[in-house]
């Protein structure tokens, strides 16, 4: 079992990616929105922070990503960055800010490489994207690609069900990797697709793909803190798996706090000046 001690010292960077993959090292990476959190996981050896637009779901409780603006996704990833000494930060460019004018994404872009200090930026979407993501990279800024549910989309597929599972789908998600990694990529997020064909992208394309409900045989794995960590319990999807239960711990200990406050158990003697 790794510990504290063990961590490796070397900061990760795109190419550092590319090398793990190339040596069969699988790539860890999970969400942070904030300060503290972003410390804890940088201090644990996270590979990768993703500040995610998923902060639109936990941090400001709406149902979808879409209404998070660019200033909000600014503001998050440049108090993770801020935390980091070691994880590479990518940061969701958010809906609206890169789709149909690759100008706009090139602008969006650099607004958040200049003002949070991140590594690089995620978009959403394949073929359709390809001109943007190309813009961007042109600037010198790394790109995350993201593939198979693209929850910025769900308006148009109308469902958070596994996609790619018939053949037409199927093949064009093969293309648009492919087309994402000519485009210049630097890794893939591929979510929830079946795990034979997330592991056969994987295999065919030489960049690192990152797997959400996407099986075991693709380069790394990322996942939401919220959901990893039992803070958000109503979230329960197969892929999804509790390394701890925030929600109950918290709640105990908020429950105890006011218990004690109102008994005047706190502050005791030695809790005061």
């Amino acid at each position: 079992m790794s510990t504290a001690n063990s961590v490796s010292k070397k900061v990760i960077t795109t190419r550092v990616l590319s090398e793990m993959k190339a040596r069969g090292e699988k790539i860890a990476m999970l969400t942070a929105y904030d300060y503290s959190t972003a410390r804890i996981l940088d201090a644990a050896g996270m590979d990768v922070i993703l500040v995610g637009d998923s902060a639109s779901n936990v941090m400001a409780g709406n149902v979808t990503t879409l209404p998070i603006t660019l200033d909000q996704m600014i503001y998050h990833a440049s108090s993770v960055q801020k935390a980091v000494s070691r994880s590479l930060v990518v940061v969701d460019m958010p809906f609206g800010t890169y789709q149909g004018d690759s100008q706009e994404a090139l602008h969006s872009a650099v607004r958040i490489m200049k003002e949070t200090g991140c590594g690089a930026v995620k978009l959403e979407g394949g073929e359709e994207i390809a001109g943007s993501i190309r813009r961007i990279i042109s600037a010198g800024i790394p790109v995350m690609g993201h593939l198979g549910l693209t929850p910025q989309s769900i308006n148009k597929f109308g469902t958070y069900e596994v996609r790619a599972k018939e053949e037409a789908e199927a093949k064009k998600l093969m293309s648009d990797a492919k087309k994402l990694e000519e485009a210049g990529c630097f890794a893939i997020v591929i979510e929830k697709v079946p795990a034979k064909l997330a592991g056969q992208i994987a295999k065919e394309v030489s960049i690192p793909i990152i797997g959400i409900g996407a099986g075991g045989e693709v380069d790394g794995q990322v996942l939401v803190f919220h959901d990893v960590m039992g803070i958000n319990n109503e979230f329960s999807p197969r892929f999804l798996r509790r390394y701890a239960d925030l929600f109950t711990i918290v709640t105990d200990a908020a429950k105890q706090y006011i218990c004690d406050v109102k008994s005047s158990d706190f502050p005791n003697q030695n809790e005061q000046y």
